[in-house]
């Protein structure tokens, strides 16, 4: 996983294969046990753009799972395909498009720096999580139908991107304090930007 995010490339008994773009890299993780897996290393956990926990179902969606499991007399799905590959490129191209004002990127830079200062963590969000929360801001709003990015873009995918960033001081895994918990706390803590430049608690 590590060598096709950062070389583009994977290796398979000593021969290397490019992957074109567009490419994306999934991993899941049961959240029950580690037997037959293995925990990632905080910094190859950094690599990952976001980490987002479905938890379970609700009533009505696992009724709905059921109907189109017996609807389709099969395990196997076939999936629709809903973009093509251009496509894809030229939706990368237009998030890369969206402006970032200078006081929305402080702020990125600032919610980052306070997950290093926060009591509870031991390891803080690397630059890595301010570059993740300005390209997925730049993505939220896209999909919000806008070409910039509003402070409330960073603070909704803030948790997403910044929680599986942070390690936890020992004494408090057993505790109820997590990544996320503390992501809340700093965004409830430092000012959020306004659009005239002044930050607003």
């Amino acid at each position: 996983m590590l060598e096709a995010m950062q070389e583009r490339q994977i290796t398979v008994e000593g021969e290397t294969f490019t992957l074109d773009a567009p490419f994306h890299v999934l991993a899941t993780a049961n959240p029950v046990e580690y037997e037959g897996t293995y925990p990632l290393p905080e910094a190859q956990l950094d690599r990952f753009l976001l980490r987002i926990s479905f938890g379970y179902p609700t009533l009505d969606e696992e009724l709905e799972v059921l109907h189109r499991r017996m609807t389709r007399r099969q395990e196997a799905q076939e999936l629709r395909q809903v973009v093509d590959a251009a496509t894809l490129l030229a939706m990368q191209r237009a998030v890369e498009a969206v402006v970032v004002d200078p006081d929305v990127a402080r702020y990125c830079v600032q919610l980052t720096v306070a997950t290093r200062e926060h009591q509870h963590t031991l390891i803080g969000a690397s630059p890595r999580g301010a570059l993740a929360l300005v390209l997925c801001g730049r993505a939220f709003a896209v999909i919000e139908g806008r070409d910039f990015v509003t402070p409330e873009d960073v603070k909704a995918v803030a948790p997403a991107v910044l929680a599986h960033r942070i390690s936890l001081k020992p004494e408090l895994w057993l505790s109820s304090v997590t990544g996320e918990s503390v992501v809340r706390e700093v965004l409830a803590t430092v000012p959020t930007p306004t659009a005239g430049g002044t930050a607003a608690p």
